[in-house]
């Protein structure tokens, strides 16, 4: 059987008379598992509903659990369209200590006395990484140096210098401050934009109380419009239907809707613009009669210009 180049087709998509099936596609929310990599992850998802065609956004470090937002065929050209740039985390920091890594699969590089720490002093530091702020990335963080991720250089023994970006960080507060003679546990709930290392928030509040900090434990509750709630563990997915969410129903709330007609959809499967339709300017997916995602267009002053066509002709 003849596929187009660079595209695969699964078992799942041709039937026992060798007629090819409709290819799942979707949105898929995962609960990650600490010690997997996002690609383990994509890895178990391309199993479980029988195509290669899996993708994600936003990749979690192993150590790491929480939402990790899956595009499933078709799905995985939404992804780097969707609206991921808030993210929410639940994370616990100890003070007292410095690692290679900034968290906890590190090596310890210096140890300071938190004796002198006071919880008031511990969450007075924390008001000061809410806003826009500088932040110079981890080094073994996932940013590229001349086409190389950083901590692929690291792990070959090189020395990494990152260049600080600005990261907004939109809420941070402690749960709860637990002070010890030793080090100090604090674990906060945050609200951040994308790009944000919450390893480097914890290396930079250690440095700023003088005694060095780094990441004992990270939880990302939210991703987008995507939380916990419509998350689903490896385990559940391997016992119980996948329940992907449809593409349509992956953009509400994150892009204005608009149905279209017969013949707007025509238009659209060609990836024809589109004069005179009635939405507001920016990004707006446009459905039709079925509640199918067609597309996603761009408005501007009326004219109406494909972004990315789901269902072509």
């Amino acid at each position: 059987m003849r596929t187009s180049p660079g595209t695969s087709t699964s078992r799942a998509e041709v039937g026992a008379a060798g007629a090819q099936t409709p290819s799942p596609t979707g949105v898929l929310v995962v609960d990650k598992p600490p010690s997997l990599t996002s690609h383990d992850v994509v890895a178990r998802v391309r199993r479980l509903v029988g195509t290669r065609r899996v993708g994600h956004a936003g990749t979690l470090d192993p150590m790491a659990t929480g939402v990790l937002v899956l595009g499933v065929g078709r799905g995985t050209r939404l992804l780097g369209q969707l609206a991921l740039t808030h993210k929410a985390y639940v994370a616990t920091i100890r003070l007292g200590a410095t690692t290679t890594t900034d968290d906890a699969e590190g090596e310890i590089t210096a140890e300071h006395g938190t004796e002198h720490l006071g919880e008031q002093r511990v969450r007075r530091a924390l008001q000061d990484f809410v806003g826009t702020i500088e932040q110079v990335p981890s080094a073994v963080s996932a940013v590229k140096v001349n086409g190389q991720r950083a901590y692929q250089r690291v792990r070959r023994g090189e020395q990494v210098a990152l260049a600080p970006r600005l990261v907004t960080v939109h809420s941070l507060t402690a749960s709860w401050v637990r002070l010890g003679p030793q080090c100090v546990d604090v674990e906060v709930t945050l609200r951040c934009s994308a790009g944000t290392y919450v390893r480097a928030l914890a290396r930079d509040l250690g440095a700023q109380l003088g005694v060095g900090g780094h990441l004992t434990a990270l939880r990302r509750t939210a991703v987008g419009p995507f939380g916990l709630d419509r998350a689903r563990t490896l385990a559940e997915l391997e016992h119980q239907p996948l329940g992907m969410l449809s593409l349509a129903e992956a953009v509400h709330g994150v892009f204005p809707t608009v149905r279209c007609d017969a013949a707007q959809a025509r238009a659209i499967s060609y990836g024809q613009a589109l004069d005179g339709l009635a939405a507001p300017d920016g990004t707006v997916a446009l459905l039709d009669d079925s509640e199918r995602l067609l597309a996603l267009y761009d408005v501007s002053v009326g004219a109406a210009r494909p972004i990315v066509v789901f269902e072509p002709a």
